[in-house]
């Protein structure tokens, strides 16, 4: 099977339609699929309900998608940094679905695992837990919190091979791995394409059976909250 392609754009191509669910890997804006962010700008695809653990920046990452109106839902744990989400939430204009950030992990992880629910005590006696079912398990309180699965999963790699094994890089092995396994189809964009054989198997962190499309991308990796120091005098 054929998966590597030439850019963002021909990689989305067949796959995307008005309405549909994407899952976005990165936390903060380490880690996440830049080409394949503006290619979903570029498609003019609309009504998005984005998981992601947040929104990116004004202009950059999924603050792009934010801008043009194309997100109608986000399901997040972070939504600082993002003046544009603020006034879009607070106006009625988006929808927000917020998450504990373990448990928004969980709720990946579980859906790539077939699960299709969990307890955790994360929640209990909060705005989150309204609504959701309550049960006890060792004389402690638990709520049930569902997996989640993506029409899409989009998540970026340090390095793939040809059949779209992948390595991570540090922070960036963040919520790209479980969101590579919970997306009906997984487009993954990479540093560099090694060719099949390069990888020690115990070293991959995402196997290539998950991921069905791959590009080699250009990556700005902007720094999210550039903190610096005077130079002492020597």
């Amino acid at each position: 099977m054929q998966k590597i392609y030439p850019d963002a754009a021909a990689t989305l191509e067949g796959l995307l339609f008005d309405g549909m669910t994407i899952m976005a890997g990165g936390f903060g804006l380490c880690g996440i699929p830049e080409n394949l962010i503006l290619a979903l700008r570029d498609s003019g695809v609309k009504n998005l309900t984005v998981i992601s653990n947040n929104a990116g920046v004004d202009d950059f990452g999924l603050g792009l998608l934010l801008k043009t109106r194309q997100i109608k839902k986000m399901v997040s744990s972070y939504v600082g940094e993002n003046k544009e989400f603020e006034r879009q939430y607070l106006s009625g204009e988006l929808e927000l679905e917020f998450n504990p950030q373990g448990t928004l992990a969980e709720r990946c992880r579980a859906g790539g695992a077939g699960i299709p629910g969990f307890y955790t005590r994360t929640g209990v006696g909060t705005q989150i837990a309204e609504g959701k079912e309550h049960k006890e398990f060792n004389g402690e309180i638990y709520i049930l919190e569902t997996g989640l699965v993506a029409d899409l999963s989009i998540v970026k790699a340090w390095k793939g091979d040809e059949q779209g094994n992948l390595i991570y890089r540090k922070t960036a092995r963040n919520f790209n791995p479980m969101m590579a396994t919970a997306g009906k189809v997984t487009v993954a964009e990479v540093e560099e394409i090694v060719p099949l054989g390069s990888f020690d198997p115990d070293n991959i962190h995402t196997p290539g059976i998950f991921v069905q499309r791959l590009i080699k991308g250009e990556h700005e990796k902007r720094i999210e909250q550039r903190t610096v120091r005077q130079r002492e005098n020597a």
